[in-house]
């Protein structure tokens, strides 16, 4: 069998009527599938139900996972549970688009409930996870890493809950939350996502939100990277913005990335507001970012490639030291911009500081 099913009784009520002892109807039980090296971590899911887990025992599994049933968890056994990509691709829609992991819903019925965590995805072409059309999709304690684009990417998703995972030299983002992946459009409001505890390096970008309102980024890491943070919007509507990215170590993100047709070169960017409003970026440490591209620095507001500026966000109390060419850079025309309390030495224009 490609897994096994165990039932585990989650319990039975029994009330105290008035007239005698009276049992409660059971509660649905829950299973647990699990899958052993050598079996299909797919077979598995597809036999899942609402509610199952499927746990994932240690050893190397040469898949991809497709995930559109709610409610379910895929567990692994940490580090030593890794999905690497398949020796064919037919047969399964995650594996032909070049993924490890997809979790797909529908623009007219949302995969809710999903988490996938504990394991590693590594050396696949496109993403490591990616998401679609999900509901309060959790991914925890993921190492994904030697990805041909993302780590973790997420799009037309809300309440997204991305915790504790480890993105290494994957070729685009550690981390890609967008409206879209490929499109235009206004932003998606993502219902209050939180990207928190999670560490990015060696990728070209730690982290991006894409045409996108209302999440939080709070307490990760990002070093090594070609920069720490991007943040873009246009001149659509509803705007980007309304993001919180607070309580952040962004640290010495000086790797060379060349020019691409979206971007130019990228080295040594910290956080890079581009074409959005209304965010809050405090209580961050930025440091030690260096380079010579126009978006280099450590926290840098640059008007969008397609022509809408940053207007109304908040810089302050942060500290932001040894960056280079400058720690604080308003290259925008924005308005309503503000920097206060930040632990700075050199901005530009000066007074920022």
């Amino acid at each position: 069998m490609a897994a096994r099913r165990f039932r585990q009784l989650i319990g039975t009520a029994v009330g105290v009527a008035a007239v005698g002892l009276v049992a409660a109807p059971p509660v649905q039980a829950e299973s647990v599938l699990l899958v052993a090296k050598g079996q299909s971590i797919q077979q598995a899911v597809d036999r899942a139900k609402p509610g199952d887990t499927v746990l994932v025992l240690p050893g190397t599994y040469q898949e991809s996972v497709r995930i559109t049933v709610p409610g379910i968890t895929v567990r692994g056994s940490g580090d030593r549970t890794v999905i690497t990509p398949p020796a064919a691709t037919t047969g399964n829609a995650c594996a032909a688009g070049g993924h490890g992991i997809c979790v797909t819903g529908t623009a007219d019925r949302k995969v809710t409930d999903v988490t996938v965590e504990s394991l590693t995805v590594s050396g696949f072409p496109k993403n490591a996870l990616t998401a679609t059309d999900t509901d309060r999709l959790n991914v925890r304690f993921v190492l994904g890493r030697n990805n041909g684009q993302y780590g973790i990417s997420v799009e037309k998703s809300t309440r997204s809950r991305l915790f504790g995972n480890r993105l290494r030299d994957n070729g685009q983002a550690g981390v890609f939350l967008a409206n879209l992946t490929t499109g235009e459009g206004g932003a998606l409001d993502t219902g209050g996502a939180v990207i928190s505890g999670n560490d990015s390096s060696g990728n070209r970008i730690g982290f991006v939100a894409r045409r996108v309102r209302n999440l939080t980024y709070e307490n990760n890491t990002m070093t090594g990277n070609c920069a720490g943070v991007f943040v873009v919007g246009d001149e659509g509507t509803p705007r980007a913005g309304a993001l919180s990215i607070r309580l952040n170590e962004i640290v010495a993100n000086n790797k060379f990335c060349p020019a691409n047709s979206r971007l130019p070169i990228i080295q040594g960017s910290g956080i890079v507001l581009t074409g959005v409003e209304n965010t809050t970026v405090e209580l961050n440490r930025i440091t030690d970012n260096v380079g010579s591209s126009p978006v280099s620095g450590g926290v840098v507001l640059f008007p969008s490639f397609t022509g809408g500026p940053n207007s109304g966000n908040t810089i302050k109390d942060n500290t932001v030291l040894r960056n280079g060419p400058a720690d604080l850079s308003d290259r925008d025309t924005g308005r309503g911009n503000t920097f206060s309390g930040n632990h700075c030495l050199v901005s530009a224009p000066k007074g920022h500081c």
